[in-house]
C-alpha cells in the first residue's frame, strides 16, 4: 500500500516533534503493510511558518537515513487554498508549491470555514496550469460533505478526492463515516490515505481502511485505493476515474 497523505516530518507542522517520532511513525507505516509514503507538511496554512522547500528537503533526507530503505519515502504538501493560492504559481514563488512526489499532482486543502475561490473555477485554473488537483478529506470540509453534486462536478472536470482511512473506520464518528461510505459508494473517492500526525492517537496505517473496502466494495477496489491510483501519482501517470454515480 503507499500513504499519500500524512505528516510524518519532525517540527514543521502539527505532525511529530522529533525525528525518532517520525521514524517510529514510518516503521508503524511499514509494519502495516505500506511500501511507500508520501510527506505532506501543511503548506500556505496561518497557523504554521511557511517552511523553504530546500529545508523540508533536507529534513526529509534525515528521516530517510534514519529509516532506511525497507521503505520509500517521497516528498509533497498540503497546500491551503485561499484566494491568492494561484498567484504562488506564478515566480517567484513557484518553488513554494510543492507537489506529490515531483509529480504533476497537487494535495489541496479547502478551509472548513469555505473561505477563498469558488471551487469549480479553481479546479479549471489549476489545470490550466498543467496541475492535477487532488483533494483532500472533502468529509471533513462542509461546502463538499454537504454538496455531492458539487463533488461530481468536479470530478467531470478532473479533480480527484482523497479520504481518510479513519473517517471509514469510524474514529472520527458515525456522521463522518456515513458521508465517506457515500462518497465511495458514489465513486467519487480516488485515494484513502491516513493523514496520520503522530505515534499515537491519529497514527500511520491503511489495513483496517483497506479491509473495509474490501468487505463492501470488493478487493479490486481496495486495491486501486491503497494501492493502484497513489502508484500513478508517484510514478506521474493519469488514473482513469470511473463516472460518478450518484442516486438523483
Amino acid at each position: 500500500m503507499i500513504d499519500l497523505h500524512l505528516h510524518v516530518l519532525p517540527g514543521v507542522d502539527d505532525g511529530p516533534d522529533t525525528l525518532d517520532e517520525s521514524a517510529e511513525m514510518c516503521r508503524l507505516a511499514a509494519a502495516d503493510g505500506c511500501t511507500a509514503l508520501i510527506a505532506t507538511p501543511h503548506l500556505r496554512h496561518c497557523r504554521w511558518p511557511e517552511q523553504d522547500p530546500v529545508h523540508l528537503r533536507e529534513v526529509l533526507e534525515r528521516l530517510r537515513n534514519d529509516v532506511g530503505s525497507s521503505l520509500e519515502i517521497r516528498l509533497g504538501g498540503e497546500l491551503r487554498i485561499d484566494s491568492s493560492l494561484l498567484e504562488d504559481f506564478e515566480p517567484p514563488r513557484a518553488s513554494t508549491c510543492i507537489p506529490l512526489a515531483d509529480s504533476n499532482y497537487l494535495l489541496l486543502e479547502f478551509s472548513r470555514a469555505g473561505v477563498g475561490p469558488g471551487a469549480e473555477a479553481l479546479i479549471h485554473e489549476i489545470q490550466l496550469l498543467g496541475w492535477r488537483p487532488i483533494l483532500a478529506h472533502p468529509e471533513f470540509i462542509p461546502m463538499l460533505a454537504n454538496d455531492s453534486a458539487l463533488m461530481e462536478r468536479l470530478v467531470g472536470m478532473g479533480a480527484l478526492f482523497q479520504v481518510t482511512a479513519m473517517s471509514l473506520t469510524g474514529e472520527f464518528g458515525r456522521m463522518v463515516r456515513r458521508a465517506t461510505i457515500g462518497f465511495i459508494d458514489a465513486s467519487l473517492v480516488h485515494f484513502v490515505a491516513s493523514d496520520a500526525h503522530g505515534r499515537s492517537g491519529r497514527t500511520p496505517g491503511l489495513s483496517r481502511a483497506r479491509r473495509e473496502i474490501s468487505r463492501r466494495w470488493g478487493d479490486q477496489s481496495a486495491k486501486e485505493l491503497t494501492e493502484d491510483n497513489p502508484l500513478a501519482v508517484l510514478e506521474n501517470r493519469e488514473i482513469g476515474v470511473p463516472a460518478p454515480t450518484l442516486t438523483r
